[in-house]
């Protein structure tokens, strides 16, 4: 084959650490729009970001040569050295050390997205604590209940 082809989609999903301030509404729109721009500069491409004041989701078309840890490690590092920048307030802000990422089949792209992008009226419902487990559960992910956070 002379050419190499990839289509894969993730679903990543990071939390602030325990003890960071959480984001003002009025000032997710433009941290989603940040982060979309920080995973575009990988190389991969940004197909919705969303959630709330204590996460994150984002939704993206995964790049042939890029690692998860390296398009993580780009959306955290930067986006949190950019929230200091709005206000004192989020002088101590720190996303948490440790992130998910699920792979999306094709055939529910548009279902994640709308997903992705209703993450405040889901959250009316569901907390995030429940929501992460139930991705834990679905995707069959062993995982130690010291590091599931609460809201």
């Amino acid at each position: 084959m002379a050419q190499s082809l990839c289509k894969i989609y993730l679903h990543i999903i990071f939390h602030i650490k325990t003890g960071s301030p959480e984001i003002e509404s009025e000032h997710l729109p433009r941290l989603h729009q940040y982060i979309g721009s920080l995973v575009n500069s990988t190389g991969c491409q940004v197909l919705c970001v969303g959630g709330t004041g204590n996460h994150v989701h984002v939704l993206l078309m995964f790049s042939k040569t890029e690692s998860v840890a390296h398009v993580v490690e780009e959306m955290k590092r930067n986006s949190s050295r950019w929230v200091k920048t709005l206000s004192p307030r989020y002088e101590r802000f720190a996303w948490q050390g440790g992130y998910a990422a699920f792979s999306v089949s094709q055939s529910v792209v548009e279902k994640t997205r709308q997903y992705v992008m209703n993450q405040g009226e889901h959250h009316k419902k569901v907390s995030f604590r429940d929501e992460y487990i139930s991705f834990l559960k679905l995707y069959d992910i062993e995982y130690d209940e010291k590091y599931v956070f609460s809201d």
